[in-house]
């Protein structure tokens, strides 16, 4: 990675001008007199470096109000209408969670929310969240730098000095201060991100109905998850994707999503997705899913359309008990348990690999899948792998 340009321009602008900035972007200004407004031209080389970052600072005053403060670069409207809506700021107080992330859009968004419970630089400003938006999956990486971010906030009142951390990191991959702490991208491997949740709490909760999950996934299918917590949802859908770590795929995963119209209609353009919810009506948009997860229950419901490709044999029975008794096995890691899965699921790949290569183009039908005579479920379960897996004849 190297640094062609960095140039930071701070202007500070009179209260009359800055009612008229906000108002041209649809916005009120914030209570305080001045507001610092930093103009950042940074050009960058890098091939490691995910190089669209955002800092939008909504805040919220002593009157209740939440404002959107500031903002680099520029955020395109409908993802500040969905920042906003995951931001709790401009929610009830019990609503108030201090770390939330997601997917819109090809984007994923990570929200650190602060309440300012000391005289600080932060006059009459009573909490403040910031959003750091990114291409690649990371909860904790960004936890980590957003919580400087927020100390550095907090202390000097302006985005100044969260820009030049932020500068420093895309040059030389970490910022350190013996006050707000330090930061490396370098202990923030995306493996370990991947790795970070238990699949041993998933299948101790669900047993051999994890199948469900596991069938589900491999055929690429839509599964919704409900709880009333947006943290348990986070913590239980951030795993899914493991049960199909051959793919090593989290862009399928919406892990915070509303009922709202653009968040659904960027929903409908994947194939296949694991999402999120804790609005309970969700359950009754059966248009959104062929699997659905009441997590607080601990049931897992197939839609009437999926039945026919999600139906159950042998095969997913031994699969089904070889998932339960790794993960029971408590001399057994997650990581172990995940690999365990891996090689069974490699296992059937490499037999329908073997099975494409005797056909013509190296495609399945399902004429050639009755010659060998599988039991139907089987049959009909590497149909459909076929087809989620592209070695589908169409």
């Amino acid at each position: 990675m190297s640094l062609l340009a960095a140039r930071l321009t701070p202007l500070y602008v009179s209260e009359n001008h800055m009612t008229s900035v906000f108002h041209q972007q649809g916005s009120r200004p914030p209570v305080r007199g001045h507001l610092l407004y930093v103009s950042i031209s940074v050009t960058l080389t890098t091939h490691n470096v995910q190089l669209w970052f955002v800092f939008p600072c909504p805040e919220k005053d002593v009157n209740g109000d939440t404002l959107w403060v500031w903002c680099f670069p520029s955020v395109a409207s409908d993802l500040r209408k969905v920042l906003l809506s995951k931001c709790c700021l401009t929610q009830d107080a019990r609503d108030f969670h201090t770390f939330v992330f997601g997917q819109f859009c090809r984007t994923w968004y990570y929200i650190t929310t602060v309440e300012v419970q000391e005289p600080t630089a932060l006059n009459k400003v009573t909490h403040f969240s910031i959003v750091v938006t990114a291409k690649d999956f990371n909860p904790e990486k960004y936890a980590a730098l957003s919580r400087i971010l927020c100390r550095m906030y907090i202390k000097h009142g302006s985005p100044v000095k969260m820009m030049e951390a932020y500068v420093t990191v895309l040059t030389k991959g970490m910022c350190q201060s013996d006050e707000n702490g330090s930061f490396l991208i370098k202990d923030y491997d995306v493996r370990k991100a991947y790795l970070a949740g238990s699949v041993k709490d998933v299948v101790s909760q669900f047993g051999m109905e994890t199948i469900i999950l596991y069938t589900a996934l491999m055929l690429k299918k839509r599964i919704i998850v409900h709880h009333p917590r947006i943290e348990a949802l986070l913590e239980f859908t951030r795993v899914l994707p493991t049960l199909t770590w051959h793919r090593k795929d989290w862009s399928i995963l919406h892990p915070y999503v509303h009922l709202s119209d653009p968040e659904l209609e960027d929903l409908k353009k994947c194939p296949g997705y694991v999402a999120g919810f804790v609005d309970p009506e969700v359950s009754n948009r059966l248009d959104l899913f062929d699997v659905y997860v009441n997590l607080p229950d601990g049931v897992i419901t197939v839609s009437q359309s999926a039945k026919e490709s999600m139906a159950m044999g042998k095969l997913h029975k031994d699969i089904g008990h070889l998932i339960v008794q790794s993960a029971e096995d408590a001399e057994r890691s997650d990581s172990q348990v995940i690999k365990d899965i891996s090689v069974k699921t490699k296992e059937i790949l490499a037999n329908l690999m073997a099975l494409a290569d005797k056909c013509e183009d190296s495609k399945i039908t399902l004429e050639g899948l009755k010659q060998h005579h599988f039991p139907p479920a089987t049959e009909n379960f590497l149909f459909h792998l076929a087809a989620a897996e592209q070695l589908l004849r169409i």
